[in-house]
């Protein structure tokens, strides 16, 4: 029996148009650590996952403070990037007065997606920070959609590093970003169609220390439901070591009319702040 369950949502798009969801989430702090300093919110609009560094207590400290602010936007049914960045402001003075902060660079990475209805199409965004990931599986095809801010990733995109030197480099768990350690940068937010049968990923490294992109594209694959495919992947991960803390949300996506097909469908970088707000009418 699956120790999850598959959470669903449907939003009206026009008389003929549904855009159903369905997901579930998973957190696990793993066989090496002593606490889950990963922390994540699966709640209609918003899906996220946070990964918190700095110290034994740091790292709870950082995440939760960043999820619960971003939980006060999600219950105020406004979520756009605004918004959110708002709420990562006030999330950073959260770590920094909270008492047992350390100066061992307190902080966490943050990504997602959610999803906006605010226009006549409506779209989903994702947002990053940090090295926690969100992939795509569409058309069978797994695509990482965020780009990772790390020492690593910037010495694979300037050519210094291969992909396959990447897993074993000494500074691969040193990031360039967080929610946190400094003065916030905004998130990178990518605008995405929302098509019939599209599959989002949304992970902690703990997941892709142990788990390939083949992986997790064949665990996609072998299990339809969400809840079932989030308990074997972490069942995968924590069998293939599970070094670190380990939490993913699977947000599947239902389109029954009107939908963009897959060979119209683009992706664009979202620059600009807006205030439009993901939840419908």
């Amino acid at each position: 029996m699956s120790e999850t369950t598959t959470q669903t949502y449907r939003v009206g798009v026009t008389d003929d148009d549904d855009v159903i969801l369905h997901w579930a989430a998973i957190t696990d702090t793993g066989h090496r650590r002593d606490n889950n300093q990963d922390a994540y919110l699966a709640e209609f609009p918003l899906f996220v996952v946070a990964d918190g560094m700095g110290g034994h207590a740091g790292g709870e400290i950082a995440s939760q403070s960043t999820i619960a602010r971003l939980q006060e936007i999600v219950d105020g049914g406004t979520v756009a990037t605004a918004t959110i960045e708002k709420a990562l402001e006030l999330a950073v003075a959260d770590i920094a007065s909270h008492p047992d902060t350390t100066d061992e660079g307190t902080g966490t990475t943050l990504t997602g997606v959610f999803f906006d209805a605010a226009m006549d199409e409506p779209r989903w965004v994702s947002l990053n920070i940090g090295d926690s990931r969100v992939y795509l599986l569409r058309d069978e095809r797994l695509v990482q959609v965020t780009t990772d801010h790390s020492v690593v990733q910037e010495l694979i995109s300037s050519g210094r590093l291969s992909p396959e030197e990447a897993d074993g480099h000494p500074y691969s768990n040193v990031i360039t970003r967080a929610v946190g350690a400094s003065e916030l940068t905004p998130p990178d937010y990518l605008g995405i169609e929302v098509l019939d049968g599209d599959r989002f990923v949304i992970c902690s490294d703990g997941l892709t220390k142990e788990l390939t992109d083949y992986g997790i594209q064949h665990f996609l694959r072998e299990e339809s439901d969400p809840a079932k495919a989030v308990d074997a992947m972490l069942a995968a991960a924590l069998e293939n070591g599970g070094r670190d803390n380990v939490t993913l949300i699977i947000v599947k996506v239902e389109r029954t009319g009107g939908a963009v097909s897959a060979d119209d469908a683009a992706t664009a970088k979202i620059n600009t702040i807006d205030e439009s707000s993901s939840t419908p009418e």
